[in-house]
């Protein structure tokens, strides 16, 4: 006979929590993003220009495409929802992504001098780090 081990209900419920965290923070960081994509794909660039000083040393188009990024990236963190079989490779990819993008964004913000907006990106790579640590090893668990 195979013998089967169940988590116990501490275990259970440990998931549970740890579960409802990543998805606060999944939807924190998305509503953030979707914001501020939004802003830069609707606002003129001189009201983008007034709040940070990157978008004046970079074509219109990379800003526009930085903010379609973020949406686009934004939505994949919540595709879970509709699908987890399709969508937690997306969620996966999309917290990567992000990573890679506040990564790269702080240090213009660093460089640009803009210090408020590189303690926002600080505090986003907090939020999304540990969404693509936990969801991937969900994902790819060690046997």
């Amino acid at each position: 006979m195979h013998s089967r081990t169940y988590p116990t209900a501490q275990a259970r419920l440990n998931a549970s929590y740890l579960n409802l965290t990543l998805w606060t923070l999944q939807g924190w960081v998305a509503m953030f993003f979707i914001a501020a994509g939004y802003a830069k794909l609707t606002e003129p660039l001189s009201t983008l220009t007034a709040l940070m000083n990157w978008p004046q040393h970079v074509p219109a188009d990379l800003v526009r495409g930085v903010g379609l990024a973020e949406i686009v990236l934004a939505i994949m963190l919540l595709t879970p929802l509709i699908s987890w079989k399709i969508g937690r490779p997306l969620l996966i990819v999309a917290a990567a992504g992000l990573l890679v993008l506040q990564t790269v964004m702080l240090g213009v913000h660093a460089v640009s001098g803009d210090i408020g907006h590189s303690i926002v990106n600080l505090a986003l790579l907090a939020a999304t780090a540990p969404v693509l640590w936990f969801r991937l090893r969900e994902a790819c668990p060690l046997r």
